[in-house]
């Protein structure tokens, strides 16, 4: 009898019609996974092998607009979920009216999901955690229409003292990765282990079982800087351990999350996906396709687009298609560059909200993105060949490689910004999600007289999920919107000759830290956002982990 490995997961639910859904799941054996829901909604599909793992992406149909169901998944015939005995209510699929007259979209990144210690966790309780066994204390309580995961999912250079352990004894059994730090996974079957821990936790299982989920990687989704520079990538280049490394790391995020962030159709087209299926076992097809990205990074595109009725989401690869030479420097390669702008500015006139998802923030304290322009500067030789030494160490060591560090790209996503937010067909927001940097805030740019665009245009960072940062980062990120950060930016600036940004911006909200996250309701042109930091979680603090809002604001009721 085969057996529900890992999932499910509510992954894609239609908006345009409100009758279907795509549900992941692996299992540990070939089988047939099919989902029935009690609305007489249901789909079915065969599985796939990777690597001896058992996949299968079934998608739904025959769903009602505008209600909740509940679900079951069969393997084979026989039910694997919900699981005996759940303290959980039912996995649920709920689906929009159609037209929908709102979304909510709840937003964070950075989530490490080692297991806690006897108990104690040293950075805090979970957010997702916190937000699932809310939920399922209360179903009545609100809960989002979809979650945006922005990056680091699994952290495959920082791995927990349980997945170490089983990283030796799997080495020592096998010769396996053998080269590779013993502390970081080496291939594909020891990232499948990063999301048996993450995913298999059951508040978080339950919560992306009846949650839609949108998914992105950032770096330690393969590695910490991942692609900072053609330097550190030539360096890379020549460790025993790295070919197979970003092989396995991308081959998972393609059946573990980008998978699931496509619609049907898209599925359909997806000549790869064809061919994985097709084949039975498509290692060596997906194995292939992953050697090509690595190496020519315009092979594939992981950017998406997703409409929420009236809103839209652009989420957008800020690491896997870098333009990495010193003076082509840019954060998406030509193509992928020309499909944000064009899918930002299609159809304008029927988005009520604009959603740019960016794993790394566009607008940074003032102080680091000056640093990090006037390193970009110095790279590429702006002060002589020493300079360009002393700064890429630098870059690599202070971790300077976000949207300032691509002064090209900067400039370029602001004015697609300022384009897609102008004129009187425009949406009436325009935000850039991000998180990344382990503390949130809210930044707004400071247009100038003649290129305000009309829309309110805001840069929302959220992170961590579940992580932490040091005292001297806190530190360091609250000095740098000061103004004599502000001040020591500029000369910064004067030193890599480098020009003042085509557009400022002022902190609104924040800094916060702690584990958090930030959720948007979008209703008609209105746009409202909510940060909930946990709090709790130890006897010391008050007992069970709670979400506390610490920021409720309109969005476009002024400034």
């Amino acid at each position: 009898m085969a057996g529900l490995r890992l999932g499910p997961l509510l992954r894609y639910v239609d908006w345009d019609t409100g009758t279907g859904a795509t549900v992941w799941a692996e299992a540990d054996r070939p089988c047939t996974v099919e989902v029935r829901c009690e609305s007489g909604a249901h789909g079915s599909s065969r599985t796939f092998r990777i690597a001896d793992h058992h996949y299968a992406l079934v998608q739904v149909t025959g769903l009602t607009p505008g209600t909740a169901t509940a679900y079951e998944v069969l393997l084979d015939g026989e039910r694997v979920w919900p699981l005996p005995d759940s303290p959980f209510p039912p996995s649920t699929i709920r689906t929009p009216e159609v037209p929908a007259a709102a979304v909510t979209v709840a937003f964070g990144s950075c989530r490490w999901a080692a297991p806690p210690a006897g108990g104690h966790d040293p950075v805090g309780p979970d957010a997702l955690d916190t937000l699932a066994a809310a939920l399922a204390a209360d179903p009545g309580l609100p809960r989002p229409d979809v979650l945006l995961l922005l990056g680091d999912q699994v952290y495959a250079d920082e791995t927990s003292d349980p997945t170490r352990r089983w990283i030796a004894d799997r080495r020592a059994a096998s010769g396996a990765g053998r080269t590779a730090p013993a502390d970081q996974v080496a291939d594909f079957e020891e990232y499948t282990r990063l999301y048996d821990e993450s995913w298999l936790d059951p508040l978080l299982r339950w919560l992306l079982s009846t949650v839609p989920s949108c998914m992105i990687f950032d770096d330690h989704d393969l590695v910490d800087d991942w692609n900072t520079s053609a330097a550190w990538l030539a360096d890379m280049r020549t460790k025993p351990w790295w070919q197979e490394r970003v092989t396995g790391g991308l081959m998972s995020y393609w059946v573990y999350q980008h998978l699931g962030n496509l619609s049907p159709a898209e599925l359909d087209a997806d000549e790869l996906y064809g061919r994985v299926r097709a084949a039975g076992d498509g290692t060596e097809a997906l194995r292939e396709f992953a050697l090509r990205a690595a190496a020519d990074p315009a092979t594939v595109r992981w950017s998406y687009r997703r409409d929420f009725g009236r809103t839209r989401l652009l989420m957008v690869d800020t690491r896997a298609g870098r333009v990495l030479a010193e003076h082509e420097r840019a954060m998406l390669d030509p193509q992928e560059a020309a499909w944000l702008r064009d899918q930002a500015l299609a159809d304008r006139g029927s988005l009520d909200h604009l959603l740019v998802g960016s794993s790394l923030p566009w607008l940074l304290p003032p102080l680091i993105h000056d640093a990090e322009e006037w390193n970009a500067a110095l790279c590429r030789g702006e002060r002589g060949a020493r300079w360009a030494r002393f700064a890429e160490r630098v870059r690599r060591g202070a971790d300077l490689e976000h949207w300032a560090a691509f002064p090209a790209s900067f400039e370029k996503l602001t004015r697609m910004i300022a384009e897609a937010g102008a004129g009187e067909d425009a949406p009436a927001s325009v935000c850039v999600l991000s998180g990344d940097v382990h503390h949130a805030y809210v930044a707004e740019p400071v247009w100038p007289a003649a290129g305000r665009p009309v829309a309110r245009v805001l840069q929302l960072t959220c992170s961590p999920l579940h992580n932490s940062v040091p005292a001297a980062l806190r530190v360091g990120f609250r000095f740098g919107w000061s103004r004599f950060a502000r001040r020591l930016g500029r000369a910064l600036a004067r030193h890599g000759r480098t020009g003042a940004p085509t557009v400022d911006w002022k902190r609104t909200g924040g800094p916060w830290f702690g584990n958090q996250l930030m959720t948007l309701t979008l209703r008609g042109r209105s746009a409202a956002l909510r940060l909930q930091r946990v709090k709790g979680g130890e006897k010391a603090h008050g007992g069970a982990a709670r979400l506390t809002t610490v920021l409720e604001r309109s969005l476009t009721d002024g400034p």
